[in-house]
């Protein structure tokens, strides 16, 4: 038996044929096209799902469930997404349009516990009981699976790690709040402090590796040049590490989970973000080294968790 999974972003709609052990067998997708009414966006989602099903050349039979992973909050239990402002969507009835195309069982999820899931069930997490997915990107995402069950409170809009303050008197975020995490630990945040370093510092390596043009400015460049022993990049590494540090070390605090999976473009640093963050970690965490028990890693499934994580869905209800 397959599953489908399909990650509904604000850009792009992305799907997959996934067999029961993760393995993508077929993928696509199709733009979001976002400024329409939810119920053509949903027709889109379920015929490129079939649109995979006839390229593959297996019958509807062989699908087992759908799983949709979307922005915003979700309702899983009724099938709908209670609101996102990412689409043009509230209360949509995700579960009941689909179902009027493809009639089987269709799951539903919070983008990032999905891509969680995804990990946890094929990727970094596997072995695992508890495990936080920390996506370093546009924002902070986070998906915690507690006791192999996704935690999200009672009103599914739980674990939204990235809008905890750690400075109240701080930057202030998207969401009205000030000091939120992401507005320090984020790729965004890290491209922002890495723009203002190197327009103060224009005889830097931070400043030359872009040639002057700060548009130029992403999340690999400061660590590139940091690496290269440039003074100023280097600061502003110390310091997104140091920051990035002091919100893992509240999740510690709170979950105490076996694994911390790190996932977005910042992680594509590896060992170059890794081996400073477990130095701050241990700083900074209650207890000290020997209560520092907690495994810090990247994530390995990537781009494709959120469609892997969709796919699986099933396993977390049908349970």
């Amino acid at each position: 038996m397959y599953n489908i999974g399909i990650d509904l972003g604000g850009t792009n709609i992305a799907a997959a044929i996934v067999a029961e052990d993760g393995t993508i067998i077929r993928k696509g997708s199709t733009p979001t096209l976002r400024e329409r009414e939810y119920q053509p966006i949903l027709k889109d989602m379920a015929m490129l799902a079939l649109k995979l099903i006839e390229e593959e050349g297996i019958n509807l039979e062989d699908i087992h469930s759908i799983g949709v992973g979307s922005p915003g909050t979700p309702d899983p239990e009724n099938g709908i997404i209670v609101y996102t402002n990412n689409l043009n969507f509230k209360n949509t009835p995700i579960r009941d349009e689909i179902r009027k195309y493809i009639d089987k069982p269709v799951y539903l999820g919070n983008d990032a516990n999905v891509a969680a899931l995804g990990e946890y069930e094929c990727g970094a997490g596997v072995g695992y009981k508890d495990l936080v997915a920390i996506t370093l990107g546009t924002g902070v995402g986070s998906g915690v699976i507690i006791d192999e069950k996704i935690i999200d409170g009672s009103f599914n809009g739980g674990a939204e790690l990235g809008h905890v303050s750690i400075d109240f008197n701080g930057i202030t975020c998207s969401c009205g709040r000030k000091g939120c995490w992401e507005q320090y630990s984020s790729a965004t945040a890290l491209i922002r402090d890495a723009k203002e370093a190197a327009a103060q510092n224009t005889d830097s390596l931070l400043y030359k590796m872009v040639d002057g043009d700060l548009d130029k400015m992403n999340a690999k460049i400061p660590f590139d040049a940091a690496q290269a022993g440039d003074e100023v990049a280097g600061a502003v590494i110390d310091n997104y590490v140091k920051l990035l540090a002091v919100g893992i070390v509240n999740v510690i605090n709170i979950f105490q989970p076996e694994i911390i999976v790190l996932g977005g473009g910042v992680s594509a640093q590896g060992d170059n973000l890794i081996k400073p963050l477990k130095k701050e970690i241990i700083n900074e965490i209650y207890g000290g080294e020997e209560a520092f028990k907690t495994k810090v890693q990247v994530a390995k499934l990537g781009n494709d968790a959120g469609i892997i994580g969709a796919a699986m869905l099933y396993r977390a209800y049908e349970k």
